[in-house]
């Protein structure tokens, strides 16, 4: 069988996702089970160059991994003989010069979530890519969660007859850096290094909500729940960024979806994220990997009475809905769809403007908060 390799720039892989979700789980999975068929039968073969601002951290991850191609220098790694792709994980603030550098050396760029950090550098970078004729994508990792495909097929099976709700729980906590290390980067508490859980979570929930159906408005509350962090350097600094945000949007039809985001809060429930989904026929609950149902013939009649203890198993009338097939990591799959995409014009629609419409959410929802207003979210075009 034919191989055909690829050189894939991956700039940011020392991070914790660029290396955990995108380097281990995805490209370098790819390579453990072969490579990638195309519709030819021709094997591709990714070639990660791997880029970043430590030498000494990337040679000590392409050893690790048995690789041989690492530089600090992004001009030098896209100049390099069979380089087709661009995949940036870097600091949201460092994207959209990196991005632009790799749309003018012609390479076809995949990148990580905001795709910049307002609406027009955004829409900037979709308009230079169509205008250089290169394919770009942007990772909307939680469509391939199996809870979420499991949602969809409800969803596209007519589980729920008119949707009416949307609510969703997402959060942990994470700790401050002092007495127990943080498991975020510290510049994700730093507005001016584009941190923010709005910028950062409602690019997320743009893509959720728009696959139940369109979002039309938004109203937000943001708050800096924990004023001083300390840095992966033991040194305390202030947080100038938001850690926790309460969102209503109005999705097209009279949906209504209210969203929980936050790195100030302990965890009871089932998983780190959550969606339930009510409709007039059955109801939802769907996390990163189950996803329970209850329809309308199976609802029960509580009574409130609050002098009386409790007496229903609310968890216990739920259904489980079955896997009903292999999932594989979320992150892989996106990957694999985007290089079909560049290697076999395969279909992959969360190009730059759907990246763009996440930054669009998030930019609304800081203007929505601090203007304390519902805002209208309208259409954007190519």
């Amino acid at each position: 069988m034919a191989r055909r390799s690829i050189g894939i720039v991956m700039n940011g892989v020392t991070g914790r996702m660029g290396y955990r979700q995108h380097l281990l789980r995805s490209i370098l999975a790819i390579r453990e089970q072969g490579g990638l068929p195309l519709a030819d039968g021709t094997l591709l073969w990714p070639e990660p160059v791997l880029v970043g601002r430590s030498e000494d951290k990337l040679r000590t991850l392409a050893e690790k991994h048995g690789l041989d191609a690492f530089t600090t220098d992004l001009a030098e790694a896209l100049a390099r003989p069979g380089v087709e792709i661009y995949f940036d994980a870097q600091i949201t603030s460092a994207r959209v010069p990196a991005i632009r550098a790799a749309i003018e050396a012609g390479k076809h760029v995949y990148t990580e979530k905001p795709l910049a950090e307002d609406l027009d550098e955004a829409l900037e970078l979709a308009r230079l890519a169509d205008a250089a004729g290169i394919r770009h994508g942007v990772v909307q990792d939680k469509l391939f969660l199996p809870g979420l495909r499991k949602l969809k097929r409800l969803m596209d099976g007519g589980f729920f007859g008119r949707v009416l709700s949307v609510r969703g729980e997402f959060g942990y906590w994470v700790f401050e850096g002092d007495w127990q290390e943080a498991q975020r980067p510290s510049w994700n508490y730093r507005a001016e290094d584009g941190g923010g859980i709005i910028l950062d979570m409602f690019a997320h929930w743009r893509y959720v909500l728009d696959a139940i159906a369109p979002v039309r408005s938004v109203q937000a509350l943001g708050a800096t729940h924990i004023p001083e962090r300390v840095d992966e350097h033991g040194k305390p600094y202030e947080a100038t960024a938001d850690d926790a945000a309460y969102g209503i949007f109005e999705l097209e039809g009279g949906i209504v979806a209210q969203i929980n985001s936050s790195w100030t809060t302990r965890v009871f429930r089932d998983e780190l994220v959550e969606f339930q989904v009510d409709g007039t026929e059955g109801s939802a609950v769907a996390g990163l990997r189950r996803c329970r149902v209850q329809h309308r013939s199976m609802t029960p009649k509580p009574v409130w009475n609050p002098d009386l203890p409790a007496t229903h198993d609310f968890r216990g009338q739920w259904q489980e809905v079955p896997d009903n097939e292999e999932f594989d990591n979320g992150f892989k799959v996106q990957w694999e769809m985007f290089l079909r995409h560049v290697a076999d014009d395969g279909e992959f629609p969360w190009d730059f403007y759907a990246g763009a419409r996440g930054v669009q959410l998030a930019e609304l929802g800081l203007k929505a908060w601090r203007e304390g207003r519902r805002l209208e979210v309208p259409e954007l075009t190519r």
